[in-house]
């Protein structure tokens, strides 16, 4: 084979050689690119699920509070009334032993 055809092949497998690399470049940033999307939905939808997530079990945390609250709210109200109850008796007891103090004391002196 002739010099200058040789040079010419070899020419042409030097361009053919450098469209190749330059199209696996051109690939490679794409791939790249894609992976970087990819990589920004998957973190933005993890991002989602866990506000989500956080939103829930702060509501379940207010509607634990809030029925502690009333059960604690209620167990108060029970106990006033207790106390309400044992000091109208009291105040019976004492009415009862003021006047029975009352009528010994008339009793003595008469």
């Amino acid at each position: 084979m002739p010099r200058p055809e040789v040079l010419d092949r070899i020419k042409e497998a030097e361009a053919d050689a450098d469209e190749i690399v330059e199209e696996a470049r051109r690939e490679k940033e794409e791939r790249i690119a894609e992976a970087r999307e990819e990589a920004t939905e998957i973190r933005e939808q993890a991002e989602e699920e866990a506000d989500e997530l956080e939103a829930e079990r702060l509501e379940e945390a207010r509607e634990e509070i809030e029925q502690e609250k009333e059960e604690i709210l209620e167990e108060g109200e029970e106990e006033r009334e207790a106390l309400i109850e044992e000091a109208e008796n009291n105040i019976e007891e004492a009415v009862d032993s003021a006047v029975d103090q009352f009528v010994e004391a008339v009793h003595a002196q008469a």
